[in-house]
């Protein structure tokens, strides 16, 4: 198969490649439901070493930078209450932890989750997090700009590989809010 969106060596619909998916994304992808098909979903095969954004469009092409998208874990916090939640931004934009992911979660004080935290709750590998698969209470914050884009690259819960979602898909993401202004210059 071809991906939408790049050019990778392996590409197959995310249903028929569940093996290569971390149990909590194999388990949201075999359960899919919304108006996107699940196979319409699809995996790519790339190499860890290239996982992180910058590196990963040098090697796997440029114009997948305006394509791609980072879900990023945080915590708000009010009262000695903490809540975690996903931030779903174009790679070129940054997280607007202070102003619009605080005043969503009614928080005093939000900051991006630790590490360890991150990847303990989700159960997936730092710097392949993704919005599919989360754990069921969390919010899940998605830039508009991100739901507009006809497909969008994300991580696929492991540093190998990605997943290709169309972006109207991230809407309809269990707790998802989509929110203007999410991601900032």
């Amino acid at each position: 198969m071809r991906a939408p969106i790049g050019h990778f060596d392996h590409a197959a619909p995310a249903p028929d490649s569940l093996d290569d998916l971390t149990a909590p994304v194999a388990e949201a992808v075999r359960n899919w439901s919304g108006s996107v098909p699940a196979d319409q979903i699809v995996y790519v095969d790339t190499d860890p070493q290239w996982a992180d954004t910058a590196v990963f469009v040098q090697h796997y092409g440029q114009e997948l930078l305006d394509q791609s998208a980072n879900c990023v874990v945080v915590a708000g916090k009010r009262g000695g209450e903490s809540t975690l939640a996903a931030c779903v931004v174009l790679s070129t934009t940054r997280v607007d932890v202070n102003g619009a992911v605080r005043r969503q979660l009614g928080a005093r004080k939000a900051s991006f989750a630790p590490m360890d935290t991150a990847t303990g709750e989700t159960g997936m590998e730092y710097g392949g997090i993704t919005p599919i698969g989360l754990p069921g209470g969390w919010p899940v914050l998605v830039d508009s700009a991100v739901v507009d884009l006809p497909y969008v690259l994300v991580g696929s819960g492991r540093r190998r590989g990605k997943l290709l979602v169309p972006g109207k898909a991230f809407a309809e993401l269990p707790n998802a809010v989509v929110l203007e202004g999410l991601g900032v210059a």
